[in-house]
């Protein structure tokens, strides 16, 4: 059974998480534009690959479809980006999964905010808290209303609560630095906070958030 479909965006591999955590009996993999030939050239086996691929040299592209039987070729002038068309062929192929992509936050800074914003799309938010991004210093989980807690990755040291949409009645119990039912009216990042164990608790009544988990580049 597959719990989890890594979506491979075009960023360099050089900006990969650690990809031994994956377990391959259970995680598929779908390539999108260029990450498709990162993902294969990797030793990854791609479901299936989309997007409009321009970033692709015409025998870079010939050498893909020799790789895959469910390729979708889309116009470069479309509605949606690549990574959407990633996020859609995932759902289709395994609605009750975990999505997370990679490859999508390196390059272009259009692309990082667009992926960034992704999950908040109507038709993405019933899966909301099921995406998540993943490079090689940062982790980004999505979040509803609600109370959480969230538990420290081992590699990482710093804490940010970013407010996507306005925010009302914000609390941080047992981060380094907390807040009690704060209201935010505009998208901000409230970065640089750290646990102070491995769990740290939060909870908001209205609004959209993400938690990114990071560390520094050595």
């Amino acid at each position: 059974m597959i719990n989890e479909v890594v979506i491979i965006g075009g960023a360099d591999p050089s900006s990969w998480p650690d990809m031994t955590q994956y377990n391959l009996e259970t995680t598929a993999f779908i390539g999108v534009d260029r990450g498709s030939l990162y993902g294969i050239k990797a030793g990854f086996e791609l479901e299936a690959a989309v997007g409009d691929f321009d970033s692709l040299s015409e025998v870079e592209w010939q050498w893909l479809t020799t790789q895959l039987d469910d390729i979708a070729r889309c116009p470069a002038e479309k509605d949606d980006t690549d990574m959407q068309l990633g996020i859609l062929k995932a759902i289709e192929k395994h609605p009750k999964a975990d999505y997370t992509l990679i490859g999508a936050t390196g390059g272009r800074l259009d692309h990082y905010l667009s992926n960034l914003w992704l999950p908040l799309q109507e038709r993405f938010m019933p899966y909301f808290e099921k995406i998540r991004i993943l490079d090689d210093q940062n982790s980004v989980t999505y979040f509803n209303p609600g109370k959480h807690k969230i538990f420290k990755e081992a590699d990482k040291k710093y804490l940010a609560y970013v407010c996507l949409v306005p925010i009302t009645k914000l609390s941080l119990y047992d981060a380094k630095y907390k807040l009690d039912q704060v209201d935010f009216i505009y998208p901000t990042s409230l970065s640089s906070n750290e646990f102070v164990g491995d769990v740290s608790h939060f909870s908001f009544e209205s609004g959209l958030m993400c938690v990114i988990q990071s560390k520094d580049k050595k």
